[in-house]
């Protein structure tokens, strides 16, 4: 008798975005971690850091800069914090072009 070979499914891991909560695949979403150096973008996702993730929409970047980034980080975004993560979300694409 043969057998067959079972084929495993890969797990994907799954992320909440801070701005509208809805889960995703972690690769669909942006992650933001917190370092000794402050709040900064990580786009390899492995960073050291307590981290938050967020859409790549403009309105997901809008509630999570509001306070939903500072509470799922747990820390006071400084001014340079908030230059920073402004200056990356103006390189969103606007939101017709996300949502494809």
């Amino acid at each position: 008798m043969k057998t067959k070979t079972v084929q495993r499914v890969k797990h994907v891991p799954q992320r909440t975005c801070v701005g509208c909560r809805e889960s995703l695949p972690k690769r669909n979403l942006v992650r933001i971690v917190r370092t000794a150096e402050g709040v900064q973008i990580d786009p390899t996702g492995k960073k050291a850091g307590r981290g938050a993730y967020l859409h790549d929409r403009l309105t997901c970047w809008e509630r999570g800069l509001k306070g939903a980034l500072r509470h799922a980080l747990k820390v006071e975004l400084t001014q340079a914090d908030m230059v920073r993560l402004e200056d990356f979300m103006k390189t969103l694409p606007p939101e017709a072009e996300a949502n494809q």
